[in-house]
């Protein structure tokens, strides 16, 4: 696949095509969002099972309030963390322009506003909203740079744009804000404490409900075809191992400094280059569970099963 043009992504856009689209999180596999047959090649590309909705990427908060109710809280944060690594999930102001398929059916549509110059260029010159999941495969790990975006899901897509490795290397932190309450959904980037020092706490009152209304909640999500074994000091034999610090020090360290955010950008690259030694497991060494780390967790414990 030949990297392309804002200009020509734009056009195979609305010609129904999908695209490989980089972000500062992870690189999507994006189509229009209003589009059902262009969302229904995204769930065929990624197998992703069609409950899961798909969050709609805009190019601005305008473009925001314009298919999604954004009440006083929901603007704050929208404010204080767009562009950026921040999903809301919100009451769907305009179905026709995120279509049911990619909502899975919900009244609520999650939104961003994507802190990549790229991406944004894209998504102004599309003029619409677009939907872009991760473009791996289904529950593998998320790719991080254009090499990997093509050998997951690149037979799939009609143009593809290389904006670098992702700074962030983590899937958005995913909030609700609807009935009153804001509730965190899936940890990421954007930390529970920077969320609370905007709105203030968050409600723990969730339901079965809530869990489907944000992407990447299957028990079993972002995982390599090696089983993963959890916060272990050291590797068995025939295993790879995930270090963090001082505890497995060599190629796969996340971050020799114990820098959250360096783990995180490196945590999908990693996982998927250790995969490629198919080991006999990949084991993986405690990460705090503090700022960025709850997030960090909450992806290797899917990668694991572990979560429901």
């Amino acid at each position: 696949m030949i990297t392309t043009t804002v200009e020509v992504a734009a056009q195979a856009l609305s010609d129904g095509s999908l695209v490989l689209l980089p972000t500062e999180t992870v690189y999507g596999l994006a189509a229009d969002a209003s589009n059902p047959l262009a969302v229904a090649a995204i769930y065929q590309a990624k197998g992703r099972p069609s409950f899961n909705p798909l969050i709609a990427h805009v190019a601005d908060l305008e473009a925001a309030q314009a298919i999604a109710v954004l009440d006083e809280r929901a603007l704050k944060l929208a404010r204080a963390f767009w562009p950026g690594p921040l999903t809301l999930v919100a009451s769907i102001r305009a179905p026709e322009l995120v279509c049911d398929l990619a909502r899975a059916g919900l009244d609520t549509v999650a939104v961003r506003v994507p802190g990549h110059d790229l991406a944004r260029a894209v998504l102004r010159a599309f003029g619409k909203p677009v939907v872009a999941p991760s473009a791996n495969r289904s529950g593998r790990p998320s790719p991080t740079n254009l090499s990997d975006a093509l050998e997951e899901t690149g037979f799939a897509v009609a143009a593809a744009l290389d904006g670098g490795a992702c700074t962030v290397g983590l899937e958005s932190t995913v909030v609700a804000v609807f009935d009153g309450k804001v509730r965190l959904l899936r940890p990421g980037a954007v930390t529970r404490a920077q969320i609370e020092a905007v709105v203030g706490p968050l409600s723990d009152d969730h339901d079965a409900v809530d869990a489907h209304r944000s992407p990447g909640r299957l028990a079993l999500h972002y995982a390599p075809d090696a089983p993963v074994r959890l916060n272990v000091t050291e590797a068995l034999p025939g295993e790879a191992f995930l270090g963090f610090g001082s505890v497995g020090a060599g190629e796969f360290n996340l971050s020799p400094s114990r820098d959250l955010t360096q783990a995180a950008a490196n945590l999908f690259a990693f996982l998927r280059a250790a995969d490629r030694l198919q080991p006999s497991a990949i084991a993986v060494a405690p990460i705090p569970l503090d700022g960025l780390g709850e997030a960090i967790n909450d992806r290797l414990s899917r990668a694991a099963g572990f979560v429901g």
